[in-house]
């Protein structure tokens, strides 16, 4: 089994200088290592398409509120699709997501790999004498920052090489807009168009025009609040569902909006604009996956992105935990409808299939399409059967129309399913609006140069309107723009991130799991670990696929396959180690690895999935 607990100190590692293309946060300030000497420094190596990463950034608020004048936090921008080594989309996202601490613009991984981040996202500290002291992969890291964080300010007040004070931390200025960086759009039955304005933390009622603001649901201000339109609060809410008269009627509420980052399900009264929590506990979900239905309010959720009514249940887009759930606002009950968290690209009947960050729903008819952002893909439900129409993987994207087969785009998150059987989809990344026929298999390009398009909705006159995310606004795909699509060759691309070189035959595969401080394994409800190992093509792996306790695994990869990657997914559940009554914790991650097979290849494959290497 793989060493699961440091067993001393290791030598002083001095942290690799800070190197990419720019700074934002900074008021155009170009920061170095020596200039944050004296302050504890957590760099954070992060993607703005990884919900991972979105959470670690909710997560770090905490942390950066309670430590602002010793610690600084750095984000380090680490992008995996073309898209994100865009300079001006990562600005926007800096802006979206509510970045409250100095971005580092990387766009060729030159700090990534100077720390040797292998997954996203990666968590390092760096003590206030500039050595790295922990470093960690995955979310749900705050509570174990934060006893290490107390931990260093002890040590170094003791040696007088702390120092108090502001950090580089410049806000940008406020841009005064009506929607600001909107999710999805919901046509009501008045004819007005509900728009979740996701960085103004509420919804927004507009008129028939799409533009003149009729109302707003939600005190702008991030925060978890029931009640009227001027105290209800949101943080980053997204997706909408209108319930069926009945099921209004009985439920007392007539919208189910994915209140995304509180990890909730809210309800929405359109008369009076009352809003109420109806699912979720606002904890993220960390725990083992079940067929079991749940009371509504009793579960913990993870970043639902999109909601939509099918086959008599709301079903959700669990965007953080790569599967669809359903909810029952009846029964006010909730449980697992489709994936295992695994994310990867696997098709079959539901549930046991693979997801990648589901973000956009629409039911038409016995269809439900699917928007699987992280594998760039649109995928459906037919039958209890989960099938891909566009889409390669994890790591295969680009903007090709043609053949569905050979098809790419670039982590969508939005989509329409049309009368005709047909389906609109929100390219996001590539700033287009694409349409999948089925009858033909083929997919076509019928509007484009948008700025991050996140939802498309038909009106009831058969309307199309585009939720332009990045633009702040809402507009109109021009009459006949269907039959008119243009087909676009376009480029494919590859995630940027460096393969890992690794010889054929015997390598050993080693998750290194280190307790945060104050925590122990815990196997009073059996095993502590699990590791599920997989390859695409599946090829790769000629031996040491499938589930087992240990957290070392021998792999065999075959010679004939020269590249591919390996899916990897470990947990380990802990304790508190004193506790009268001890809390417990589920550390998971969900790696993606890129390999090359070749003779000059290593025989190992070490993984962190918690290390707290202390050398201070």
């Amino acid at each position: 089994m793989a060493d699961q607990r440091a067993t001393g100190r290791h030598a002083r590692v001095r942290a690799p200088e800070l190197r990419g293309r720019g700074w934002l946060n900074t008021g155009g300030r170009q920061l170095k290592l020596a200039d944050l000497r004296g302050k504890i420094v957590l760099l954070d190596f992060w993607t703005f398409c990884c919900i991972n990463c979105l959470h670690v950034l909710d997560e770090l608020r905490s942390l950066e509120e309670k430590y602002g004048d010793v610690l600084v936090v750095i984000g380090v921008h680490s992008p995996k699709f073309e898209h994100e080594r865009d300079a001006d989309a990562l600005a926007a996202a800096v802006e979206r997501y509510g970045v409250g601490h100095p971005v580092l613009d990387d766009p060729e991984l030159e700090t990534w790999q100077q720390y040797a981040a292998k997954a996203w996202p990666t968590l390092s500290v760096v003590d206030p004498e500039g050595y790295v002291v922990a470093s960690m992969a995955g979310e749900g890291h705050a509570e174990g920052l934060g006893r290490l964080i107390d931990e260093l300010i002890t040590t170094h007040e003791a040696k007088g090489t702390l120092h108090r004070g502001d950090g580089p931390y410049v806000p940008p200025a406020d841009v005064a807009t009506t929607l600001r960086f909107p999710g999805k759009a919901l046509v009501l039955p008045s004819g007005n168009l509900l728009v979740s304005d996701s960085a103004h933390h509420s919804l927004v009622e507009l008129g028939p025009d799409n533009e003149t603001l009729v109302r707003r649901i939600g005190s702008g201000e991030r925060g978890r609040s029931d009640g009227g339109p001027e105290v209800a609060a949101f943080s980053e809410p997204q997706g909408l569902c209108l319930l069926p008269e009945r099921e209004a009627a009985v439920a007392g509420y007539h919208v189910v909006v994915a209140d995304t980052v509180n990890h909730l399900l809210r309800g929405l009264r359109l008369d009076t604009g009352e809003v109420t929590t109806i699912a979720g506990t606002g904890r993220p979900w960390r725990s083992t996956v079940d067929n079991h239905a749940h009371d509504a309010l009793a579960a913990d959720l993870s970043s639902p992105w999109d909601v939509a009514w099918y086959d008599g249940r709301v079903i959700v887009a669990m965007a953080g935990i790569h599967q669809l759930w359903w909810f029952d606002p009846v029964k006010r009950t909730t449980g697992v409808f489709a994936g295992t968290t695994v994310e990867a690209l696997r098709d079959g009947p539901i549930p046991d299939v693979w997801l990648a960050q589901p973000s956009g729903l629409s039911a038409a008819g016995a269809t439900l399409w699917l928007a699987d952002s992280e594998t760039s893909a649109l995928r459906y439900i037919r039958e209890g059967v989960l099938h891909t129409a566009v889409g390669q993987g994890l790591f295969d994207f680009g903007h090709m129309d043609g053949p569905a087969s050979q098809a790419l785009m670039q982590h969508p998150l939005g989509v329409c399913g049309l009368p005709d059987g047909s389906a609109l989809v929100a390219d996001t990344y590539n700033g287009a609006v694409r349409h999948y026929d089925p009858t033909t298999e083929t997919v076509s390009t019928v509007a484009s140069d948008l700025a991050e398009p996140s939802d498309v909705v038909l009106t009831a006159d058969g309307e199309v309107l585009v939720v332009e995310s990045g633009a702040h606004r809402i507009v109109r795909l021009a009459p006949g723009a269907i039959p008119q699509a243009a087909t676009v060759a376009g480029a494919r691309h590859r995630t940027e991130r460096p393969p890992t070189d690794l010889a054929p035959g015997e390598v050993t595969l080693d998750v290194v799991f280190t307790p945060a401080p104050g925590q122990k394994l815990d196997e009073s409800f059996g095993p502590s670990t699990r590791l599920e190992v997989s390859a695409s093509p599946p090829e790769l792996l000629l031996d040491g696929g499938g589930t087992t306790t240990e957290l070392s695994r021998r792999l065999v990869l075959n010679p004939a396959v020269s590249k591919g990657v390996l899916q990897v997914v470990a947990q380990a559940a802990t304790c508190d180690a004193e506790a009268e009554h001890a809390a417990c914790h589920l550390t998971r991650q969900d790696w993606g690895v890129p390999v090359n097979v070749t003779d000059a290849g290593a025989a190992r494959l070490p993984l962190i999935l918690r290390g707290l290497d202390e050398g201070s």
